[in-house]
C-alpha cells in the first residue's frame, strides 16, 4: 500500500543530498553573489569600450571565466533548493532574487561578446592564437555573429533573460506546487495521489483496475490545468519564435539546432526513422505485455508494466551500491572512486517528498562536483536510474578535470550519450551476474521497459510532438490547449497503430515533462543511446581500447561537435547506419524475451 507523501522537513536526512559543497553557509552564498557584482562592476569599468586589441580581448576573457565559475555555483545551489521542495517560499525567494541578480549582471557583461564581434576579424584571429584558455569561446563568437543583434538589444535580451525563461519555472509550480491530487477510490478503498506516486508508482501498478483508476484520477488533475499550461507553453514557443526572426534564422528549430552544432538532417532522421522502423518492434512488446498481464485489450494506462513485476528485487539504496560500483568499474578506477563520494559525502538526494521535482535529474556546477536528485522507490529500476545520472556526473568530472568553464559544455545532442551508456553498462554486468533464463529475461525486458523505452519511446515521441509545434509556430499560427491535445495524440497513434487503445488521458502527456522549455531536447535522448549502443557493443567485443576511446570522447566537452565527437568512439552519424543498427538491437532483444517467456511457458 502506497502512503502519501511526507513534508520536506519530516524526511529521513540521511536520504537528503548535502549542499555545503557549494556554499557551506547561506552567508557565503550572498557573499558570492556579492563578490559576483563587484567583479562584474570592475569588468565593465575596465574593459567597456576598449576590446579593440588582441591582448584586451584575452586580458578581459580571463576575468569572464572567473564569473563564469562563480554563476554557476551560484545558480545551481539557488535552483537545487527548489527543487527539493517547490512549495518552500523561502526557497522560491531565493531562486528568483539569483535570478534577477544573475540576468543584471549578464546584461552588463553583454559588451564582451558585442564588442568583439565588432572589431576586425583579424584582430579575433590574433586573439585565438594568443590564448588556447579563450580560443573556443572566440569562435564561438565568430561562428555566432551574423546572429547577433545590436549591441543595445543584446544588452536589453540579457537583462530580460530571467523574465523570458520563466514559463518553465512557472510551469514547475503550477505542477509541484498548485496541483493538489485527492485520494482515489477503488471497490471501497482510498488510496493516495501525487505526480510522483504515480510517475514512481501507480503507473507500474500490476492490478489493473487499480492502474487505470490512478491513471484517470491523475489525467482529470492535469485536465484541470490544461489551459494555463498550454497559455504558459504558448509564450515559450513565441519567444522562440521571435529570438530566431530577430536573429535572422529561417525558423525556430533551425535557432535551436545551431548551439547544437547538428544539421537539420540529423534532427528529422532520428525522429522520422524512430517512428517508421521501431514502432513495429514496440507493438509487438506492448502485445507481449496484454498476453503475460492477461489483458485482452491494451491501452496507454498500460504501457509501463513489467515482463516479471514479482521477479524484480526490492533493493535498498545501501545495496544498489554493488550493483552500481561493479557495472561502472569498466570505465577505470578514478570512475568508481567517483561512485563511491557520490554515496559518501551525499552528492545524491533520494528523498520522497511533497514539492519535489519529478524524474531525476544532474546538476553539474562548474568547479564542485555533480548532485544527483532521484526520488527512491526501493525498486530495481533506480538503479539503472541512479547509473545514467551518474553518467552525467562522470561525463562532467572528466570535462572538469580536463577543460576550462568555456569549454565545459559540449552539444546538447551528445549530452545524453555518457549517461545512457551506463545503463548499457549496467545491462551487460547484470547479464554476466546470473545466466539463469528468469533472470537474464528481466535484464532483457528492464533494458526495454527502462532504458530503451524511457529514451526511444517517451522521448522520442515528445520529440515528434514538438517539432508538429514548432511547424504551427513557423507558419505564423500558435497553439492552445485543443490543439496541443490533438497533435499528442495523434502522434501517440500513428506509434501504438491498433495495438494500443490512445485513452482519455494520454493526450494529456504533453503537460508531464519539462524538456518543452529546454529547446530540442527531447530528441537527444534517442541520439544519445544511438552512439551508447555502438560504444557498448564495442566495449563488449574490444574491452580496453574502446573504452580508452571513450574515456577521451568524455574529456572533449565542448571542444568538439557531436559529430567529431561520435568519430572519436568509433561511430559514423552522419550516415542512418548507427540508428538503424540500434533499432535492429531493440528488435533483437524483444524476440530474445519473446522466445525466454515462451520457453518458461
Amino acid at each position: 500500500m502506497k502512503t502519501a507523501l511526507k513534508e520536506r522537513k519530516d524526511v529521513d536526512k540521511s536520504l537528503t543530498w548535502d549542499l555545503s559543497s557549494l556554499y557551506k553557509t547561506e552567508e557565503l552564498y550572498n557573499l558570492a553573489l556579492q563578490g559576483l557584482e563587484e567583479l562584474t562592476l570592475e569588468m565593465e569599468n575596465k574593459y567597456k569600450e576598449k576590446l579593440n586589441n588582441a591582448s584586451t580581448i584575452n586580458e578581459c576573457l580571463d576575468k569572464m571565466r572567473v564569473v563564469l565559475e562563480s554563476e554557476s555555483l551560484v545558480e545551481n545551489y539557488a535552483s537545487l533548493k527548489v527543487s527539493t521542495d517547490q512549495s518552500n517560499q523561502e526557497n522560491q525567494a531565493r531562486y528568483m532574487k539569483s535570478i534577477n541578480i544573475l540576468a543584471n549582471l549578464d546584461s552588463r557583461l553583454s559588451f564582451v561578446a558585442s564588442e568583439i564581434n565588432e572589431v576586425d576579424e583579424k584582430i579575433i584571429d590574433e586573439a585565438i592564437k594568443m590564448s588556447k584558455e579563450n580560443s573556443h569561446y572566440l569562435k564561438e563568437i565568430k561562428r555566432f555573429k551574423k546572429h547577433s543583434l545590436h549591441p543595445e538589444v543584446e544588452k536589453v535580451l540579457s537583462a530580460l533573460s530571467g523574465t523570458l525563461d520563466s514559463s518553465y519555472s512557472t510551469y514547475d509550480t503550477t505542477k509541484l506546487a498548485d496541483m493538489d491530487f485527492e485520494n482515489f477510490i477503488v471497490d471501497g478503498t482510498e488510496y493516495p495521489l501525487s505526480y510522483v506516486l504515480f510517475e514512481d508508482g501507480w503507473e507500474y501498478e500490476t492490478d489493473t483496475k487499480i492502474r487505470r483508476a490512478a491513471f484517470e484520477a491523475f489525467s482529470s488533475k492535469l485536465r484541470e490545468y490544461k489551459n494555463t499550461v498550454a497559455s504558459l507553453y504558448q509564450t515559450h514557443v513565441q519567444k522562440e519564435k521571435t529570438l530566431a526572426t530577430l536573429r535572422g534564422f529561417d525558423s525556430v528549430i533551425d535557432s535551436l539546432l545551431f548551439p547544437q552544432q547538428v544539421e537539420r538532417e540529423l534532427y528529422d532522421r532520428q525522429i522520422d526513422i524512430i517512428m517508421e522502423k521501431l514502432a513495429p518492434h514496440m507493438r509487438k512488446y506492448a502485445k507481449l505485455l496484454g498476453k503475460i498481464h492477461k489483458i485482452d485489450e491494451m491501452t496507454f494506462a498500460d504501457l509501463k508494466l513489467e515482463v516479471d513485476p514479482t521477479y524484480e528485487p526490492s533493493i535498498s539504496v545501501e545495496e544498489s551500491k554493488k550493483y552500481v560500483e561493479g557495472a561502472l568499474s569498466v570505465l577505470g578506477e578514478d570512475y568508481v572512486e567517483m561512485v563511491k563520494k557520490a554515496y559518501d559525502e551525499k552528492w545524491i538526494d533520494f528523498a520522497v517528498n511533497k514539492g519535489k521535482s519529478t524524474g531525476a535529474f544532474c546538476a553539474t556546477p562548474y568547479g564542485s562536483h555533480s548532485l544527483i536528485l532521484i526520488s527512491w522507490s526501493e525498486k530495481m529500476k533506480e538503479v539503472f536510474v541512479l547509473a545514467h545520472e551518474l553518467g552525467h556526473a562522470g561525463h562532467f568530472k572528466l570535462i572538469n578535470e580536463n577543460q576550462n568553464v568555456f569549454n565545459a559544455d559540449p552539444s546538447l545532442y551528445f549530452v545524453e550519450a555518457p549517461s545512457t551508456m551506463n545503463e548499457m553498462l549496467m545491462s551487460n554486468y547484470l547479464m554476466k551476474t546470473n545466466d539463469e533464463p528468469r533472470f537474464k529475461r528481466w535484464v532483457l525486458s528492464s533494458m526495454i521497459s527502462r532504458t530503451y523505452y524511457h529514451n526511444f519511446v517517451t522521448h522520442l515521441l515528445e520529440a515528434a510532438y514538438q517539432r508538429e509545434v514548432y511547424k504551427i509556430i513557423d507558419a505564423g499560427g500558435s497553439v492552445q490547449a485543443t490543439n496541443l491535445n490533438e497533435i499528442k495524440k495523434g502522434v501517440l497513434e500513428k506509434f501504438w497503430g491498433d495495438s494500443v487503445k490512445i485513452v482519455d488521458g494520454a493526450e494529456l502527456t504533453w503537460m508531464r515533462q519539462p524538456h518543452y522549455y529546454m529547446g530540442l531536447y527531447p530528441y537527444t535522448y534517442s541520439a544519445g543511446l544511438t552512439i551508447a549502443t555502438q560504444v557498448s557493443n564495442r566495449i563488449i567485443k574490444e574491452g580496453k581500447p574502446a573504452v580508452d576511446d571513450w574515456r577521451k570522447v568524455l574529456k572533449a566537452g565542448g571542444t568538439k561537435t557531436p559529430i567529431e565527437l561520435a568519430k572519436m568512439a568509433g561511430v559514423d552519424i552522419t550516415t542512418e547506419k548507427p540508428l538503424l543498427e540500434t533499432i535492429e538491437h531493440i528488435g533483437n532483444i524483444i524476440d530474445e524475451i519473446i522466445k525466454i517467456t515462451e520457453d518458461m511457458e
